[in-house]
């Protein structure tokens, strides 16, 4: 099959690329550069030809003989989404809708959209399932609501949209993310010995190992057509549910020598358990294999291979608001989150 994908050089995309080589299918990608310079550890030798391009920029001709698209280029979590709101809406809903009418014209049969199960937001009883209502706290969370919604009234006969309502990413990435709570908990513990949460950690957040996601999006592209046309799935696993605090005493017990202060702050009011039963009953091939506790010890291992140190873990290049502000503050990108021409060095 042969598959574009977009957000290659990201967290999830650089692992996720290499696997439908390995399986045999034809990858276009497409990364427009924002975070080229995070780049943690060695990956894959086997790398997929990139168009070097904005989603924003896509042609019909860049879709020419694609079979499939994955989307997952976007501006990623909430504080990005505060740091330029009109801009999220830009690229996350706009462009994403664009780009599925682009795919729908070009005769793409699939196109799966990487959405969040952030679309909860604010969930007071039970686990919430692909059926309940969205509750959308944040400009991020909200294009998804957005972009489910639009490409979703483009289904028909020829064109199969799918929705991946991710739980909350974590482990090791060569295009490592340190700002996703248990990735950031792990570099707190590495490089200070020392947890300081400052909320009470009372919260719900379901987890999902990058691979694990890598794994169901694997199995959406080689599903029969029927199970997965307009589908919504949550990724994850209802198992791994945890509060933000539980998250905190697993890394803290992983790492040797690290002690854990919990706070009484609760500013951030998003709480959601969420069913993973669908997809675990309804798309073939899917189980997750990642607990909390078995990133958390692969984290340590990275860690401690590569030595890392306390300016690596908070180098800009690790966190999505901090590399944004500074392409913004050098004049590498202008006010739209386009390169400013000739200065695409990242």
């Amino acid at each position: 099959m042969k598959v574009l994908v977009t957000g290659t050089e990201g967290y999830i995309g650089c692992l996720f690329a290499p696997l439908l080589l390995e399986r045999g299918h034809d990858v276009i990608a497409v990364d427009t550069g924002f975070y080229k310079v995070g780049w943690l550890y060695h990956g894959s030798d086997r790398t997929a030809y990139t168009l070097n391009k904005d989603i924003r920029h896509i042609t019909l001709e860049d879709l020419a003989g694609v079979e499939a698209i994955v989307h997952m280029a976007e501006l990623s979590n909430d504080p990005t989404g505060q740091l330029a709101p009109h801009i999220t809406y830009d690229i996350n809903h706009r462009g994403s809708v664009r780009l599925a009418r682009l795919a729908k014209q070009a005769g793409v049969q699939r196109f799966i959209y990487m959405s969040s199960c952030s679309v909860y937001g604010i969930a007071a009883e039970g686990d919430v399932t692909e059926a309940s209502p969205v509750n959308p706290q944040t400009a991020y969370a909200n294009c998804k609501v957005l972009v489910e919604r639009d490409v979703a009234q483009m289904a028909d006969d020829n064109f199969s949209p799918t929705f991946m309502r991710n739980a909350t990413a974590f482990g090791a990435s060569p295009r490592m993310r340190f700002d996703i709570v248990l990735n950031n908990l792990a570099g707190l513990a590495w490089t200070t010995r020392e947890i300081k949460m400052t909320s009470d950690g009372t919260p719900w957040r379901p987890l999902v190992h990058v691979l694990d996601i890598a794994k169901a999006l694997l199995c959406v592209l080689e599903a029969p057509r029927d199970s997965i046309h307009n589908q919504i799935f949550n990724v994850g696993d209802t198992a791994h549910n945890y509060r933000v605090r539980a998250i905190a005493e697993i890394v803290a017990a992983t790492f040797p020598g690290c002690s854990l202060k919990v706070g009484t702050n609760s500013s951030d009011h998003r709480s959601y358990r969420v069913s993973f039963e669908k997809i675990n009953t309804q798309l073939p091939g899917f189980k997750c294999e990642w607990t909390a506790e078995r990133g958390a010890k692969q984290l340590f291992q990275v860690f401690s291979q590569i030595d890392m140190t306390a300016e690596v873990f908070n180098h800009r290049g690790f966190t999505r608001l901090k590399q944004l502000e500074y392409l913004l503050r050098t004049q590498q990108i202008d006010q739209d989150f386009f390169w400013v021409k000739g200065t695409e060095i990242a």
